[in-house]
């Protein structure tokens, strides 16, 4: 298994800049500034061929009280106790400090391997600082520069010394793979001579008429099930998201049964995004807690720019945005853009009514948010509304129901049987309106690709069709199918030969390359 580390040390001596160095990416946020680093943060990386697991954490302070300092000294006392070595930094440039000799102490009484590592250690006035860490008796002190990249061959060999060779080896594992999607193209050449527009098709026909080419919804049905298990495999990504001070923290608290994030009365305490590994009924989900998103207008210093834009990054790489939101101010401006924001990058939405035991009559005010979000967000039409309190407690079991569904809508495919034949109902019934007295002809439709359901529908002036006509197909897909809350995708593309011959079944020449075809799809209704 990976070697866990805890980076320690008193603030700004850079535990965050070689926390970001050994992840191999900008992870952390960084800046002069003393105490950016608030909760403890976790992330896979490697020092040369050594998988590790990095805890970053707050700068040690010296506190006891009901402060936020005592409870960020809380936090990394936390992350000391779940390490398998301590990685202590100590600023090579000031030299041993009072703060550095009190923090010492406190590790010595953790009975875990430790480094003692003295960062900064660019130039001469370095080499004094690494010789004054002698002084701490943790050990032989090791140079080195997180921001440069320098000393990291001496901290391997530091790491090992400390571990044991017998611990250092059982570091070593196999890591899991990571696992793509892919999308038959093909599927839309064998049906390119259908034409589900034909008045004169007949049911049967259009069935013969999927089945040859290459529309099977018995295979589709099988790939199903493979599809759903392999799904289970992935884990649920679940960003937090919402104006500071909503609950966010709380909620997930709450739902881990321990304090892992820091909260309090004051607006603001998240930074960082924080990911935490959690087990919900045997699935893996990876809960992302993010800093509060407030207006533009509000966002002045530099350090609060910086977290905005780590959350809006964790936004667009989760599969389901949690949107929480104080129970007494809920779907506000920002409330809104930060819900748009999910939409327009394909991600599954939630709406968390947090502070829900401050509400009087329930009843009403759920009957208020309900309609607040139909009417203000009609672009998440469907998305589930779940109201709780993460302080008490109460309703918190409806949220990962919730959640659930949503990535299971989210991540589902259509049989391309079924796709058609709703097609043809819809546009019997509801036909493309005609653009300068010409008729837009839809020909087919197949689902590209899953997270988030994305369909093309190759049709006669494609270029043509009213973006109402767009919508109508969209929510038309969500309710015959079951998707609420799941941004949908539709693209409309110009069918191949729109005044070619129209497909007849039982005139139907076989080709070379065309026949039974395997496909990805997933039947909601099955």
């Amino acid at each position: 298994m990976p070697l866990k580390i805890a980076i320690v040390g008193r603030p700004n001596v850079g535990k965050s800049t070689l926390f970001n160095r050994l992840a191999g990416k900008q992870l952390a946020l960084v800046d002069d500034q003393p105490g950016v680093t608030r909760d403890r943060k976790e992330a896979p990386g490697r020092l040369a061929d050594l998988p590790l697991i990095l805890i970053d954490t707050a700068g040690f302070e010296d506190v006891t009280d009901d402060s936020l300092e005592a409870r960020m000294r809380q936090q990394t006392e936390i992350a000391i106790r779940e390490a398998e070595l301590a990685l202590f930094l100590i600023d090579a440039r000031d030299g041993v400090t009072p703060m550095d000799e009190r923090f010492a102490d406190l590790l010595r009484r953790a009975d875990l391997p430790i480094v003692l590592a003295a960062n900064k250690a660019e130039g001469r006035q370095g080499d004094v600082g690494v010789a004054e860490a002698w002084g701490l008796g943790l050990g032989d002190p090791v140079g080195l520069s997180g921001a440069h990249g320098e000393g990291m061959g001496d901290l391997y060999g530091a790491i090992r010394t400390a571990l044991g060779e017998e611990a250092f080896e059982a570091a070593f594992a196999e890591e899991d793979a990571a696992e793509g999607e892919g999308f038959d193209d093909e599927i839309l050449d064998r049906m390119a001579e259908i034409d589900i527009d034909d008045p004169n098709l007949t049911e049967d026909e259009l069935n013969a008429a999927l089945e040859a080419a290459g529309i099977d919804d018995a295979a589709e049905a099988e790939a199903q099930l493979a599809a759903r298990e392999e799904a289970r495999k992935r884990p649920i990504k679940l960003a937090i998201v919402g104006r500071p001070n909503a609950g966010k923290s709380t909620l997930i608290n709450q739902m881990l049964g321990e304090q892992r994030l820091l909260t309090g009365p004051e607006a603001g305490i998240t930074r960082d995004s924080i990911s935490v590994d959690w087990m919900y009924e045997g699935r893996k989900v990876k809960l992302v807690d993010t800093a509060g998103l407030r207006r533009k207008s509000r966002v002045q210093e530099k350090l609060e720019r910086m977290s905005t834009g780590e959350t809006v990054r964790s936004l667009k790489y989760a599969d389901i945005i949690a949107l929480v939101m104080d129970a007494n101010e809920a779907f506000e401006k920002q409330d809104l853009q930060i819900a748009d924001l999910a939409v327009r990058e394909g991600r599954g939405l939630v709406f968390v009514i947090s502070k829900w035991d401050t509400v009087d009559n329930h009843a009403q005010k759920m009957r208020e948010l309900s309609e607040m979000a139909k009417v203000l967000l009609p672009n998440a039409r469907g998305a589930p509304v779940v109201t709780l309190s993460g302080l008490t407690g109460k309703r918190v079991d409806r949220f990962m129901p919730a959640v659930a569904k949503v990535h299971q809508d989210w991540s589902a495919r259509v049989k391309t049987g079924d796709l058609n034949r709703w097609l043809r109902y819809t546009i019997e019934r509801h036909p493309p309106p005609s653009v300068h007295g010409k008729r837009i002809k839809p020909r087919y439709m197949a689902q590209m690709k899953a997270r988030p359901p994305t369909f093309v529908l190759m049709a006669s002036r494609a270029e043509h069709m009213p973006e109402q006509y767009k919508r109508f197909l969209t929510n038309g897909i969500r309710e015959a199918f079951d998707m609420p809350g799941v941004p949908i995708r539709l693209f409309v593309r110009q069918s191949a030969n729109p005044y070619g011959d129209k497909y007849k079944p039982q005139n139907q020449k076989k080709t070379s390359g065309r026949g039974k075809g395997k496909t990805r799809s997933i039947n909601k209704r099955s």
